[in-house]
């Protein structure tokens, strides 16, 4: 499998991280400009940001979670080989599952479909998981 089709779902995980680091500061910039959050009232990572900018902010620090297993697997899998077909479908539906439990994340915000989202996108990725340990551990 070419390294491009493995690398893509990461890339574009990684541009969805960097977009929603980008609007959070962005929000979190015109937060403090406007006067409704004082510096020194979120200095410590206290949660006196509007509600919005929360929303956004916990939608980024999720990317900065489970993604990282995506990320070393993706290494992993590209240079021992094992970055094949099923490896890059199971990854696009992962970092498609992402991409739209952060729409809902940053949108209506539905616990329960945010919630079945990214348990949907662990089983996918627990899936990829298991299948590359089976893989190197029966040297296959």
């Amino acid at each position: 499998m070419l390294i491009q089709a493995a690398l893509l779902p990461l890339f574009v995980e990684v541009a969805l991280t960097f977009v929603l680091l980008f609007w959070m500061g962005g929000l979190n910039v015109a937060a403090v400009q406007s006067g409704a959050v004082r510096p020194q009232d979120v200095a410590l990572r206290e949660p006196n940001w509007p509600v919005r900018n929360r929303q956004v902010q916990n939608a980024y620090l999720n990317q900065l979670e489970l993604p990282i297993l995506f990320y070393v697997l993706t290494v992993l899998s590209i240079v021992l080989r094992h970055a094949d077909l099923v490896f890059v479908l199971l990854a696009w539906v992962f970092v498609a599952l992402r991409c739209l439990q952060v729409f809902v994340h940053v949108t209506d915000n539905d616990v329960r479909r945010r919630g079945a989202l990214f348990v949907s996108g662990a089983i996918v990725l627990a899936v990829m998981w298991a299948i590359f340990a089976i893989r190197i551990l029966l040297g296959i």
